[in-house]
């Protein structure tokens, strides 16, 4: 979604000249440095885990996954990962990767899913399989920008000073489509022992969270669901284009508030370590991982206007690409340290449809075609990153 934002220039020169003086700030009460692992959610404890950038916390993953195991070791064939990345309206990839893979007849039941951003608002309905194909058919080739966001006009700016939009509308779409026949769904699946995992970034902490969204719909907490719609805003939420999302939890007897934001600020694509975890744990041998990386490796050419908004959004959009790069040779990694099978997908380099606009419902619909015409022939996956492939030319 990094494409949300290139603004006008005045809408920028507004948020800048804004810094100290135009409308009201929210009131905070940020968790202090020292207790944030410690912070839950009041009422639903144990739904969700902080990842160090550098340093995998493998206790806290091997108990998200404890209940699976038994299902795990009962398995008559590969453990599964999909792995789904950011990418905005090019989600629309995914989407129809998933459903043409459908159509080849050997989609399998994944045993983990994971999503960032435009990937975990797909990621619901991956999780619960090929019954709801035609709802994320629809998702990404129907929408709009006005059904994800409401443009704030100057004064908007002024008075709100943490977006340039409003996440109503996309706040407005969750509610609608993550109804209580799929939280109930979900659930039901995570007492069987399948996992869905979400990330967003913890602003304050510039820590990675990882929420066990089966977990949270299972919980039976009358708050549940909410959450469950509030995670999958906050893991869209692009800085700077949305506003942030903000968490009340408790740590050490004391309520404070976290801000959250899109997970693509830290990780394009997380979740092999979790397979890898999983298999170790349950004895298992054989996995398989599919990454599905929403956007075109190949760097795509523009010319810049000599414009301060122009060179900023390109310059980020540029810095997320190149990240998208760094995790996919993670995973990469993840897989051989682990032992298993790694498969990647990606917008293929051919694919020249222009759009106007972010969510362009022609260039979604002809994306999602793309997707699914590869896949409904028995998808090409890359074995290696390409610029592992490219090595060993």
């Amino acid at each position: 979604m990094h494409r949300l934002l290139t603004f006008p220039t005045a809408l920028l020169a507004a948020v800048l000249l804004c810094g100290s003086g135009c409308g009201s700030l929210r009131p905070r009460q940020p968790v202090p440095a020292h207790p944030i692992e410690q912070a839950q959610i009041p009422g639903i404890p144990g739904v969700r885990m902080l990842l160090h950038p550098v340093q995998v916390d493998m206790p806290r993953i091997d108990r998200s996954l404890s209940n699976a195991v038994p299902r795990a070791t009962g398995r008559d064939r590969p453990l599964t990962l999909l792995a789904l990345s950011g990418g905005g309206a090019d989600g629309a990839f995914g989407a129809g990767v998933l459903c043409g893979w459908t159509e080849a007849g050997d989609r399998p039941e994944f045993d983990i899913v994971t999503g960032i951003s435009t990937g975990a608002l797909m990621g619901p309905y991956a999780f619960l399989g090929p019954a709801h194909d035609a709802e994320l058919k629809q998702s990404y080739t129907s929408i709009s920008e006005k059904d994800v966001a409401k443009k704030r006009g100057l004064f908007g700016i002024l008075k709100y000073r943490d977006a340039v939009t409003s996440s109503a509308p996309l706040a407005k779409l969750l509610a609608k489509q993550i109804d209580q026949a799929k939280f109930d769904a979900i659930a039901a699946e995570h007492r069987k022992g399948r996992r869905f995992y979400v990330g967003t970034v913890h602003m304050d902490a510039q820590r990675v969270v990882v929420w066990d969204m089966g977990a949270i719909a299972a919980s039976g907490h009358p708050d549940a669901l909410k959450l469950f719609r509030k995670v999958l805003l906050a893991s869209a939420s692009v800085p700077v284009a949305f506003p942030p999302v903000y968490f009340d939890v408790e740590a050490g007897g004391q309520r404070f508030d976290e801000m959250h934001a899109d997970g693509g600020v830290m990780t394009q694509v997380f979740g092999p370590t979790f397979l890898a975890r999983l298999m170790k744990l349950s004895g298992r041998t054989e996995g398989r991982a599919y990454v599905v990386r929403n956007s075109q490796l190949a760097p795509q050419w523009m010319a810049v206007k000599p414009k301060l908004v122009s060179i900023a959004g390109r310059a980020v959009g540029t810095m997320i690409d190149a990240q998208g790069f760094g995790d996919l040779y993670r995973s990469y990694l993840a897989s051989e340290t682990g032992k298993f099978e790694f498969n990647l997908a990606y917008v293929p380099p051919d694919f020249d449809v222009k759009r106007e606009g972010e969510f362009d419902a022609a260039f979604m619909r002809a994306l999602f075609d793309r997707g699914h015409q590869l896949a409904r022939g028995g998808f090409p996956w890359a074995k290696k990153p390409p610029g592992l492939q490219s090595l060993e030319k």
